[in-house]
């Protein structure tokens, strides 16, 4: 982590020295007049590449040589440790043309940083068709310092997360349908109870801890995270505490520690390498508490359903029990080009063909019409199943260049549309999202905090500490020593100043 950083921070400062309507059907032409000499772009996802990706991958070259003589080389970091390699993906100075951005891989933070080349200028020359495509206040909204460091999705959705399980071994044993505390430790017996060779709770990495801090306090940030242990209720903004070493933190790491001693983790929890949904698509866990989103949710679905038909799962949304919820902010999936890049415009203008081509869309999102899919009365259908398919829906982790004019729904997606349904009866602004935090002042202090927390914290969140009382002073004497109240202290200050620029109250 530390060695990220001071590369960051070594390339940034060699970088700063350097430069600085509706969508167009499948026959539209390249951006620029002029296509200038072949070059490869190169591309950057985060998780884990389909299998058919070199199919895609040549048929998208066949489009982009011949409207905008460019190859492109589509790379994906993997979902393991994806937030170390994408620190030093950034901080490495290699050449990288395109690259996933979002709120929860610091967009802001990085664009402050001067990791990414500002598109103001750029868009109009390389891309129009895309800025006019791209509503005003959707740019407005991925400023930074007044300048726009990446396009940003226009599809609206939400991506407040929830709890996925079994709902058939629900049905089977007559357990309570996991919509509280209460009723979701009552679940996780009956599962631990009646499936002893489960393993009752899917997360990993004590991430589950997100999600149940949704469940004791309400009004959190619907995304519950926790940044440096703070809490910044939605209706009392300014009102800041601090929730590690608190009375409720206690209590929730009372209630891990309860859970290890009842097998609902596994005892080694943190080295688990799959990934929650992976685990639940498997069968080999029940319930995943964090990053199940009403998308995810719904690949969890499609996943189960082709391979173990007679299983079903079920789904509690947090703003259910949280009493409100927040439509995805616009920079939450986006395409930045980093400083690295040594094609910006070429880089722009295959981006635009992306978002606004039906063509290299489809492709990028579907597959090969025939191969992948097909579309039956208006809806996506997998062919094959997903053993056999090497391209499914939204393959590539395209949720950037997702185009509502040309997304094609599985027929399951109708039910998260029900869900987006329900969630607009009760939507709040997204006041965090907008928060543009700056790390610089206490780079060192959040690195040794990081460590920190991996070494103290990550065991009393699955209830490796025998004596929790103890374990949570120790933490919390750990983490002062890194700096967590110069990173609290600094960080509200940044959190205060923004509320007063954006006139929240």
């Amino acid at each position: 982590m530390v060695l990220a950083l001071m590369l960051f921070a070594g390339v940034l400062a060699a970088c700063n020295n350097g430069s600085g309507g509706s969508a167009q059907g499948s026959e539209q032409s390249g951006s620029t007049e002029n296509k200038g000499e072949k070059v490869t772009l190169q591309f950057y996802m985060l998780g884990d590449a389909p299998k058919d990706l070199p199919v895609i991958e040549s048929e998208v070259n066949k489009l982009a040589e011949a409207d905008l003589n460019v190859n492109v080389k589509f790379n994906y970091t993997s979902w393991t440790d994806w937030d170390q390699k994408y620190k030093l993906l950034l901080s490495s100075g290699q050449p990288i043309d395109l690259i996933f951005t979002a709120d929860w891989t610091f967009y802001q933070s990085y664009a402050k940083k001067g990791a990414f080349l500002p598109l103001d200028e750029l868009l109009p020359k390389a891309a129009p068709t895309l800025k006019a495509y791209v509503p005003e206040d959707m740019w407005k909204a991925v400023t930074v310092n007044d300048k726009i460091y990446t396009v940003p999705s226009t599809w609206t959705e939400y991506v407040t997360e929830g709890i996925a399980y079994r709902e058939d071994l629900r049905e089977k044993y007559n357990l309570p349908k996991p919509e509280s505390l209460e009723t979701l430790e009552a679940y996780l017996e009956g599962i631990k109870a009646n499936e002893p060779s489960m393993i009752p709770i899917a997360d990993s990495n004590a991430n589950h801890t997100h999600g149940i801090r949704q469940l004791t306090s309400k009004l959190v940030n619907t995304a519950g995270q926790l940044s440096y242990g703070l809490d910044i209720m939605y209706d009392t903004p300014s009102n800041i505490t601090s929730y590690w070493g608190s009375a409720q933190h206690l209590e929730d790491l009372k209630t891990y520690k309860r859970w290890m001693d009842k097998g609902f983790f596994p005892k080694n929890v943190l080295n688990v390498k799959d990934t929650s949904n992976s685990l639940l698509q498997n069968g080999k866990s029940a319930v995943v508490l964090s990053g199940e989103n009403p998308n995810k949710f719904n690949a969890d679905v499609i996943k189960v359903q082709s391979t173990h038909p007679d299983w079903k799962l079920g789904y509690f949304p947090y703003p259910n029990a949280k009493g409100f919820a927040q439509p995805v902010h616009p920079i939450h999936n986006g395409f930045a080009i980093p400083r690295s890049s040594k094609n910006p415009e070429k880089a722009l203008a295959f981006y635009e063909k992306l978002v606004t081509d039906k063509r290299y869309n489809w492709l990028t999102e579907y597959g090969v019409e025939g191969k992948n899919f097909e579309v039956q009365d208006g809806y996506y259908t997998m062919v094959g199943d997903a053993q056999t398919n090497g391209f499914p829906r939204e393959g590539m982790n395209g949720w950037a260049w997702r185009n509502p004019e040309f997304m094609l729904y599985d027929k399951s997606f109708d039910d998260v549309l029900a869900i987006f349904k329900e969630l607009d009866k009760m939507k709040k602004p997204d006041i965090y999202t907008g928060f543009a935090e700056d790390w610089t002042p206490y780079q060192a202090e959040k690195a040794a905090l990081e460590q920190v927390e991996k070494q103290y914290l990550y065991p009393l969140n699955v209830g490796l500490v025998e004596d929790v009382e103890a374990g949570l002073n120790t933490f919390m004497e750990k983490a002062k020593q890194a700096g967590l109240e110069k990173i609290q202290s600094e960080y509200t200050k940044q959190w205060q100043d923004y509320l007063k620029s954006a006139g929240i109250q």
